[in-house]
């Protein structure tokens, strides 16, 4: 892709955000948005249907519970490796691989489910085979919104995408409440699998710009999934999103993974009734993207995530307290509400504390950590409703997710938005004598400063920031050292695998990097550092 190309991701846009509907004007978004909700229509067709099959086959709130646990433990698993993938293969061609495998095994669950063939645990293996699939695929969907839009527009385009599932999550669990009432438990399960073949559709109308890239080899896949995590490891923007994931997603669980309980046992109410409460939380979601601007002009992404805390611990004690569908509807409409308020502070904070070149391995990160936590507490409220019942439970994790809220306080989200990740392409290439084997390694990189003794302190503090960066960036081995003969000298230094490795390097460092490096070469006293590379010495 051209760099002047206004699709790439990374294009010099505006930073203020376009307007709500300001993604729409973009064919490939708006097609694949529009294939996504009908697929999504389906997932949550299937989503209520398997809970709902799962209390007929064993009403034992545990196993109930493990419904969630089976959807969201793939995800937990399967998300980080993905995430590689992802960023190392071409992600159009891998979605729909993914997408078309993913087709044909609802359907076979379908085929499984009309001739009664499902027990427990059939159940509970295909919504994990097919929550395998969803988690593959999930990462490269999250990190190809920014090739649909410009970046001037990804934060409505997020919002849109949120609009979209909420809407899928409205009419899938009321249709499959009325379809299973009306053609029996396996008309929701054949309708999922053909509601993903547009999706597969749209994947192959879709025909993404060329995006320029380096003229490197690919990542190898388990390298990358180390770089990715390393970069993960040294990005303090992400860490503090992850930490604000697992204080929220452990007690919001509980009213997802006992919600077909408190519908059969607590009401006394049948699927319909459980379809109507789900599509109840995304009507609440989908009215809490359009207030959402406002809450987060006047309370920020911190403020708006821990009011949708608040709100999650009220909706919690509703449905501890609900006897009656009114209740339940409340307690339902609150939770969609803090559910989008709380989830998209989360996930725009994750987006935008990443470069391109590791996005979907960043967000697959966030994601490993959203469904490990939400199958963790799917797991606890599941055993906690069982030894103490539906209302303590709830009760419980409404204090918990109370408590997470000062507990976690420190750590806040969106600290990314106003940082330049765009590559800035400034290191000049190595001078070399030789040519040197790509693979040849490991490199040592040596960067010699003349420093004023004064200024020691800050400018160790800054070297010392700078050296995350060189971490984030590829370097498994950073070090700060100074001249016990000369207190003017300084030698930074870090170790890269490879030559290849290090040539990646130039090609990572962003705008924001450039800035930090400028702030440490501003110390020293002639202007420039001297830079070294060292490679290991190899006697063939």
């Amino acid at each position: 892709m051209a760099a002047d190309d206004p699709l790439h991701p990374d294009h010099a846009e505006p930073p203020e955000s376009g307007s709500a509907w300001s993604p729409f004007r973009y064919p490939a978004f708006t097609v694949i948005w529009v294939a996504s909700v009908v697929a999504n229509i389906g997932t949550w067709m299937y989503t209520a249907a398997s809970g709902w099959l799962m209390t007929g086959l064993n009403p034992d709130p545990l196993i109930v519970a493990l419904v969630q646990v089976a959807a969201g433990l793939p995800i937990f698993l399967t998300a980080i490796p993905a995430g590689a993938l992802a960023d190392i293969v071409d992600r159009r061609r891998f979605l729909i691989f993914g997408e078309a495998a993913n087709t044909a095994i609802a359907a076979l669950f379908a085929g499984l489910v009309a001739l009664d063939l499902v027990t427990p645990v059939v159940l509970l293996a295909f919504t994990f085979l097919i929550g395998a699939f969803g988690a593959l695929t999930m990462p490269a969907w999250q990190a190809v919104t920014p090739q649909l839009v410009p970046k001037r527009d990804l934060l409505p385009a997020i919002a849109a995408n949120s609009v979209g599932f909420n809407i899928s999550r409205v009419i899938g669990p009321a249709l499959s409440g009325a379809l299973t009432a009306a053609f029996g438990i396996a008309a929701p399960f054949w309708l999922n699998a053909a509601s993903n073949l547009g999706v597969n559709g749209g994947l192959l109308w879709w025909r993404p710009a060329r995006r320029d890239r380096a003229h490197l080899p690919a990542e190898r896949f388990f390298p990358a999934m180390r770089t990715g995590l390393r970069y993960a490891r040294h990005n303090p923007h992400l860490h503090a999103t992850l930490v604000r994931s697992i204080g929220f997603f452990v007690f919001a669980s509980a009213y997802w993974a006992l919600l077909p309980l408190v519908t059969r046992n607590q009401i006394a109410a049948g699927p319909e009734l459980y379809g109507v409460l789900l599509g109840a939380i995304g009507a609440g979601a989908i009215a809490g993207v359009f207030v959402l601007p406002a809450a987060r002009a006047r309370l920020g992404a911190d403020g708006v995530a821990a009011a949708g805390t608040l709100g999650t611990a009220l909706a919690l004690v509703l449905f501890g307290l609900a006897g009656s569908s009114a209740i339940a509807l409340a307690a339902s409409a609150l939770a969609g509400v803090a559910w989008i308020a709380v989830l998209s502070s989360l996930s725009v904070s994750a987006q935008v504390a990443l470069p391109e070149w590791v996005r979907a391995r960043g967000l697959a990160l966030f994601m490993t950590v959203y469904f490990g936590a939400h199958t963790a507490g799917s797991a606890l409220w599941g055993q906690v409703a069982a030894l103490a019942g539906l209302p303590l439970a709830h009760y419980i994790a409404a204090a918990g997710a109370l408590l997470a809220i000062p507990l976690t306080w420190r750590w806040h989200l969106q600290t990314g938005a106003d940082i330049d990740l765009t590559p800035s392409m400034h290191w000049p290439a190595p001078i070399v004598s030789r040519d040197i084997a790509q693979d040849r390694g490991p490199v040592l990189v040596t960067v010699e400063y003349r420093i004023d003794p004064a200024q020691r302190g800050p400018f160790l503090a800054a070297l010392d920031r700078l050296g995350e960066e060189r971490r984030r960036d590829g370097a498994y081995r950073w070090g700060a050292f100074e001249d016990a003969a000369d207190p003017a000298r300084f030698v930074e230094t870090f170790l890269v695998e490879s030559w290849l490795e290090h040539l990646r390097q130039h090609e990572r460092v962003t705008n924001a990097d450039r800035v930090m490096q400028s702030e440490v070469q501003r110390f020293d006293l002639e202007g420039k550092p001297k830079v070294t590379h060292m490679i290991a010495a190899d006697n063939e």
